[in-house]
């Protein structure tokens, strides 16, 4: 490779990426690819155990993501550390986005789909998290315009930090399949990088069959054995 590829993922918790991207992040690192994520919130909300913490929960998450980032060969975690389900698409948060964007300067991006609220299907339904929709948002907005443009954030430049152009902005989709990764070969390391958020399963076992189910269903059209989907933009 002439020049270095970045990919940068963007998820409101810990494992939030692991679910939707690890195979395809997983894959790119194998290729030569740099990854990174950045975690926006804390992840201090996602356990039924009646003795758990805000503190001690966001500690465990803090470090089951770096061990979840070590096994998919990322570069870097970036944690923003906002509070778990209170996470706003404000300018506070994008500044932080594009920060980083223009830091690491990723060619491709991708986080959650903002524009997903929720699935109503016959078997079951489910309603989007309102943080994986405000830090999709927030990424959006940080991708295009503001990382782009020079006077947006003026005083990064004293950080020495220049205007970045991110090439693709992907969001995750669990259900429209517009662009189809084959994560085959990576599938055992999405499983790995999965299993160690501990905290948030009761049943890995049974965890894994549904997402497994998933990975197969998207795959399937594409006569791949596992893949994950996205839905992805070419920036101008």
């Amino acid at each position: 490779m002439s020049e270095k590829k970045v990919v940068l993922g963007v998820g409101a918790h810990p494992d939030d990426m692991e679910f939707g991207a690890s195979g395809t992040i997983a894959k790119l690192v194998e290729e030569g690819w740099d990854a990174y994520y950045i975690i926006a919130t804390d992840g201090s909300r996602g356990s039924k155990d009646p003795q758990m913490t805000h503190a001690r929960l966001s500690g465990i998450r803090r470090d089951e993501q770096l061990a979840a980032a070590k096994v998919l060969g990322l570069k870097d975690v970036f944690f923003l550390g906002h509070t778990d389900t209170q996470l706003v698409a404000d300018q506070a948060l994008k500044e932080e986005i594009v920060r980083i964007i223009r830091k690491v300067r990723p060619s491709i991006v991708i986080t959650m789909n903002p524009t997903f609220y929720y699935y109503a299907g016959e078997a079951y339904g489910f309603v989007n998290h309102t943080d994986h929709r405000n830090v999709g948002l927030a990424t959006l907005d940080a991708v295009f315009p503001m990382s782009r443009d020079r006077l947006t954030f003026l005083d990064h430049e004293k950080e020495g930090l220049s205007p970045w152009r991110v090439e693709e902005l992907w969001f995750v989709n669990f259900i429209e399949k517009q662009h189809v990764v084959d994560i085959t070969s990576t599938w055992d390391k999405k499983v790995a990088a999965l299993k160690v958020h501990k905290s948030q399963f009761g049943d890995f076992e049974k965890e894994t069959k549904r997402f497994k189910m998933r990975a197969e269903e998207v795959g399937k059209e594409k006569g791949y054995q596992y893949a994950e989907s996205f839905v992805k933009i070419l920036m101008p």
